[in-house]
């Protein structure tokens, strides 16, 4: 790995330098920073362009002034330029080079001995690491489903428990050294017990092997067809995993009904929940969904956090298939990331659910180092809800009725 790393610092400086020679941009600009902006109020911000527009005071204007119209012109203009939601669902250029020609779509000839120890970094990852990865992937889900469909026919008991936990924790690791996963887990001390649920941020599918490689949980989700259907059957018979159809997928009472039961029986395994329901590219965390904050369990938040010089783990599955993503993943150098458990969190007696998932999210963005954001990440796929545009139209026509009772009064 300090092989490697010297190796992109060598290969960044050397193609800084031909861009610069050529005159070629190397990097995409990226517009954080660009506008400045000041955390104040619709009506602080309102009042400050009348006051520019114009010497009378702001409460002896009219009700309505065209000069109003500049503050909303300006946030829409803001947004479109520095979207602080849909940036969080495509990959992050890096600032250095990788020898992965997907981490910089800039790239051009720079020289003869870049361009040859990119195409040896090539045969390394494809010829070399890529069979073994595929080798080692088959040998882990195969041994999963036969493992868990075997420990399934026993009766059960504390052996068919010992059994089934070792053969998970076998088969995840294996399938951790598919992918050349180098993972440092902090305090262990506060992994998830029993009859608790654990939350961590999404930014990939394999979070729940990365998670599931160093302890044991119960798998909530839908039940799929394919070799996702085979995996999942075999699983459950020898584990207490929560499976539903898609037609309970939406019965949010159902749901919260089938979780609640797992988790007031507290020799059940925690369960393992991703609570923003999409993947987000590892800078941010997002809206986390209130349902598994309702049920009353105690939360154990996990914090993930990848680092992305060896290979990105972020699935952007709008873009990619579950193919071709394993395939990148596959054929990166290595997927390098850190793992915190936070201390257990339960809601107070003042707290609403979200409130208490606003509470947890903050923790586990603090932890990561991740921006703390209140966006759902349902916007990945969905329009922006009525509801975001209709509170802006409210906060507006509140302090317009607002100064015109303040004058009817005096």
């Amino acid at each position: 790995m300090k092989t490697l790393l010297k190796i992109f610092a060598w290969a960044t400086l050397r193609m800084e330098r031909g861009a610069k020679e050529k005159n070629h941009q190397l990097y995409k600009p990226y517009t954080n920073g660009i506008i400045a902006k000041d955390p104040t109020s619709l009506e602080e911000e309102i009042k400050e362009i009348r006051r520019s527009g114009s010497s009378k005071a702001l409460d002896n204007t009219q009700e309505f002034e065209l000069s109003d119209i500049f503050y909303f012109c300006r946030k829409g203009m803001e947004t479109i330029m520095d979207d602080e939601v849909t940036k969080r669902f495509s990959a992050e250029e890096l600032e250095s080079w990788n020898l992965l020609s997907r981490t910089n779509y800039n790239f051009q000839y720079i020289s003869l001995r870049l361009t040859v120890l990119w195409g040896l970094g090539v045969l390394i990852r494809y010829c070399f690491l890529l069979p073994l990865r595929i080798a080692l992937a088959f040998t882990g889900i195969s041994l999963l489903v036969v493992g868990t469909t075997v420990v399934g026919y026993l009766p059960n008991g504390r052996f068919k428990e010992f059994l089934s936990k070792h053969v998970h924790l076998m088969c995840y690791r294996i399938c951790v050294r598919a992918l050349t996963a180098i993972i440092t887990y902090h305090d262990r001390k506060n992994r998830p017990r029993n009859g608790g649920i654990c939350v961590a941020n999404h930014t990939s599918p394999i979070d729940v092997i990365i998670l599931a490689s160093d302890g044991y949980y119960a798998m909530v989700g839908q039940v799929h067809g394919g070799l996702m259907g085979v995996i999942q059957r075999a699983m459950v018979k020898a584990c207490p995993h929560v499976w539903f159809e898609r037609s309970e997928v939406k019965d949010r009472h159902l749901v919260a009904k089938r979780l609640t039961e797992h988790v007031q029986d507290k020799s059940k395994l925690p369960i393992l929940i991703f609570p923003e329901g999409t993947c987000i590219n590892n800078t941010s965390v997002m809206m986390f969904k209130k349902g598994s904050f309702e049920i009353g369990a105690t939360v154990y938040p996990v914090a993930i956090k990848y680092d992305p010089q060896f290979g990105d783990a972020f699935w952007n599955s709008s873009k990619y298939g579950m193919v071709t993503y394993l395939l990148r993943m596959m054929t990166s150098w290595a997927i390098v990331c850190s793992v915190w458990y936070l201390p257990p969190m339960t809601r107070e007696a003042d707290e609403d659910a979200v409130q208490f998932a606003n509470r947890v999210k903050s923790a586990i963005a603090r932890q990561g180092g991740l921006v703390d954001l209140l966006w759902d990440g349902g916007l990945k796929r969905e329009k922006v809800k009525d509801t975001f545009k209709e509170e802006q139209q409210k906060l507006y026509s509140k302090m317009i009725v607002g100064n015109h009772e303040d004058r009817s009064r005096s």
